[in-house]
């Protein structure tokens, strides 16, 4: 059984899970030029894939989080390209590149950057309540 979960448990496993993403654009965007002597050696984009829980006694409250639950490797195929000069070229001449679109990754990295400040921002909110009610006291 899952303890009971706070705005800041929330915010705060949500901005792991936009820092997980983040790591994996950050690692795709940094081997999207990589290539290699075959198909199989050549880097695969990494996407992470996310899960919501529901804690067990908070279920019909409407509270829930994000988790990641892994890491996956994309199965497009790497670029064929003919270059017979590269120092990893195959006996046919050809290298493979790595699958990584680098526009798609940019918007990816964009959007984890947004949502990761949204929960920033709903922390700061829930800081300035906390301290609006605690200051009705005195």
């Amino acid at each position: 059984m899952m303890k009971p979960l706070s705005i800041f448990d929330i915010s705060g496993r949500a901005m792991a899970a936009q820092q997980v993403r983040l790591n994996s654009v950050a690692s795709n965007l940094a081997n999207a030029q990589s290539v290699s002597s075959t198909p199989e050696g050549a880097y695969k984009a990494m996407r992470p894939i996310f899960k919501t829980t529901y804690p067990l006694d908070q279920a019909g409250q409407g509270v829930s989080t994000v988790q990641t639950d892994g890491i996956y490797r994309s199965k497009l195929a790497p670029e064929k390209r003919y270059s017979p000069q590269h120092p990893q070229a195959d006996e046919q001449g050809y290298i493979y590149a790595a699958a990584v679109d680098t526009q798609e990754e940019m918007v990816d990295m964009l959007e984890a950057s947004r949502q990761y400040q949204n929960n920033i921002e709903v922390l700061s909110t829930a800081k300035s309540l906390i301290l609006k009610t605690l200051s009705i006291g005195k």
